[in-house]
């Protein structure tokens, strides 16, 4: 998940002008044996610790906006007078020091404390999160940074306790990250912060009006709150053969172990669909130098959701390391050691992955009574239409500001922030949900930054050179700038964001345009 920033820069411990420190970016240091930011916001002047502590990106090549530090890997935002995050996808704050201005020089002293969360009363007795994913662990670690004292309960229906799901695809299944870092906390975070979490506890039912949920081994469970965040299901096509056991799909741990264990057996594999995970999986197969065939429907991979430049562009990527395209194309069948597809032709194949998509796991929410709509249907506060019942993550479809739409959106960082919301209003904080939409994807040499949301547009503008992986693309309809995508350009995909949350559009149609 990367190293630890080197220090380099002045020793800040032994002090530097204040003119040194300029007005808009950080200034990188290093001060008792760690490397330091200084950042001035205003007339203040901060220290904070100079790597992400998410996947320890280098916090001097984010942006400072509005007395925060942001991220340029994955966008995780920090306060920067206290270091708390501000935003999904780190979890620890940034440590913070103190600041000694004198005589117009700057030095920088002791490391201070995490933040602290002061208790607050609640008339909430116990909170219940369905759904140990993203949305669902993101939220109860967010009630008791918010100083929520009562008891919080997260039922996990997987075995493993909760992961960083985009490695499963990615670094996990490359073979070139570690098991170790796949946990997203320690065994121990959840009992130290008295956070109840059941593994393989499959709740069968909730009842809003009675508060209570039925759980697969015959308990019962009342609460006075409670959020579903019951994620997504990879969906396995009706075709012949698809039970196989040498045919994986992709959604938990467990699923990438067992690809994992088949890849270590197998020569030749198979990805029927060119989904994001799909890609991703054929790009981590051939790194464990698997032959990869990709069978899919689209003329051009991701020309529905990238267009066709960018699709055309990764494919070109992906076949330059090997992978081979039947596009156009889908399958008829699944044999032991082929894929037959419809026009007849065999690929042979001893390990096949299924990555066609996944379907909104909301069937208890059905079952309950409460209003769906291709997911459930919430309010801008998360909110579904039972009292105390809130959705986030994947299956919640909520207002999307920008446009007026109603949306349902399958992003890790997105149901990170929708279950920090969520939590705060479950605890009466009543905050909209307005966070930019984000999602980042690496296929080989080629990674993705997209900020916005764009399920439709009649144009797409390019600026900068695809080929060469260094391009901002925006996606328009209507004048309106829905979404921006960037390569190479950590920074740009950053500065968009600010403007989508501002709703700045004019700021937003200089993207992707030639200055």
């Amino acid at each position: 998940m990367g190293g630890e920033t080197k220090l380099s820069g002045p020793d800040l411990a032994a002090g530097i002008a204040e003119s040194e420190v300029p007005p808009e970016a950080p200034l990188l240091g290093q001060a008792n044996g760690e490397s330091v930011l200084l950042v001035r916001n205003g007339d203040e002047i901060f220290a904070v610790g100079a790597t992400c502590t998410h996947y320890s990106g280098p916090l001097a090549e984010g942006r400072v906006v509005d007395g925060t530090i942001r991220c340029p890997l994955h966008h995780a935002c920090f306060d920067l007078r206290t270091g708390a995050v501000m935003r999904a996808p780190a979890f620890n704050p940034l440590p913070c020091y103190d600041v000694e201005r004198a005589g117009g020089r700057i030095r920088v002293g002791a490391r201070r404390g995490d933040p602290i969360s002061l208790r607050r009363e609640s008339s909430l007795r116990t909170i219940a999160i369905v759904g140990a994913g993203a949305a669902g662990e993101s939220a109860a670690e967010t009630l008791r940074r918010e100083g929520y004292d009562g008891e919080i309960l997260l039922f996990g229906a997987e075995e493993s306790p909760p992961v960083d799901r985009p490695n499963l695809s990615k670094d996990y299944l490359a073979g070139t990250a570690p098991e170790e870092w796949m946990p997203l906390r320690p065994p121990s975070f959840f009992g130290e912060q008295k956070i109840a979490l059941a593994l393989g506890a499959r709740v069968t039912a909730i009842d809003p009006g009675a508060k209570r949920l039925s759980l697969q081994d015959g308990r019962e469970v009342a609460w006075d709150a409670l959020l579903l965040a019951t994620g997504a299901a990879a969906i396995r096509p009706p075709l012949p053969g698809a039970d196989l056991p040498h045919v994986h799909t992709l959604r938990t741990l467990a699923d990438s172990r067992a690809i994992i264990a088949g890849a270590s057996r197998a020569k030749r594999a198979v990805v029927l669909g060119a989904s994001f995970i799909a890609m991703e999986v054929a790009a981590s197969l051939r790194a464990r130098d698997l032959t990869v065939e990709v069978v899919a429907p689209d003329q051009i991979p991701f020309a529905r959701s990238l267009g066709p430049e960018l699709g055309g562009l990764l494919r070109a990527v992906h076949e330059e390391h090997g992978v081979r395209f039947h596009l156009g194309q889908t399958a008829a069948r699944i044999e032991a050691n082929a894929v037959v597809l419809e026009s007849g032709e065999r690929l042979s194949a001893d390990l096949v992955v299924l990555g066609v998509g996944v379907r909104p796991a909301i069937e208890l929410a059905e079952a309950a009574g409460l209003t769906i709509d291709r997911g459930v249907v919430v309010d801008d506060r998360l909110r579904t239409s039972a009292a105390a019942v809130f959705a986030a993550g994947d299956i919640a479809r909520f207002p999307y500001a920008p446009t007026g739409e109603s949306v349902r959106i399958e992003h890790w960082v997105v149901a990170q922030r929708m279950g920090k919301v969520a939590a705060m209003n479950i605890l009466g904080r009543d905050l909209p949900f307005s966070s930019p939409p984000f999602f980042w994807s690496t296929q080989f040499d080629v990674t993705i930054n997209y900020v916005g949301h764009a399920e439709s547009w009649n144009k797409i503008d390019i600026q900068g050179d695809l080929a060469k992986r260094d391009a901002t693309l925006a996606y328009r309809r209507g004048g309106q700038t829905l979404a921006v995508v960037t390569l190479g350009r950590d920074q740009t995909n950053l500065d968009a964001e600010v403007a989508f949350e501002r709703n700045d559009q004019a700021a937003l149609g200089a993207f992707g345009r030639t200055r």
